[in-house]
């Protein structure tokens, strides 16, 4: 009866195995990946990689007035939230689906 009890387990680690090196492989991934985020109609764009970095900010030349500063940082705060909640959406889909139906403790992802 033991030995049954022990093949399980063998398996069990084979399997757990397997999910950690999709885990790691779907990371990677989500590392390499880009997504915009805009504001003002597309007046300002952000894009930001999987890994939370800022690579690009557009500011379209219409949208640049020395006489309203604030509006223009309000775009640019508007145009990295969105890109970063983005970011999160993909992040949570593709890493969701290694948890779904694991009762992990303070949703690791």
């Amino acid at each position: 009866m033991m030995r049954g009890g022990m093949g399980n387990m063998n398996n069990m680690m084979k399997q757990m195995q397997k999910m950690q090196k999709k885990m790691q492989e779907a990371q990677e991934e989500l590392e390499k990946r880009t997504v915009e985020g805009t504001a003002g109609g597309g007046m300002v764009t952000v894009v930001v990689n999987g890994q939370k970095q800022i690579l690009e900010v557009k500011i379209k030349e219409e949208v640049v007035d020395p006489e309203d500063i604030e509006m223009l940082q309000d775009l640019i705060l508007t145009a990295t939230n969105d890109a970063l909640k983005k970011m999160d959406e993909i992040t949570s889909s593709t890493m969701g689906q290694f948890t779904k139906g694991l009762n992990l403790p303070g949703g690791l992802f």
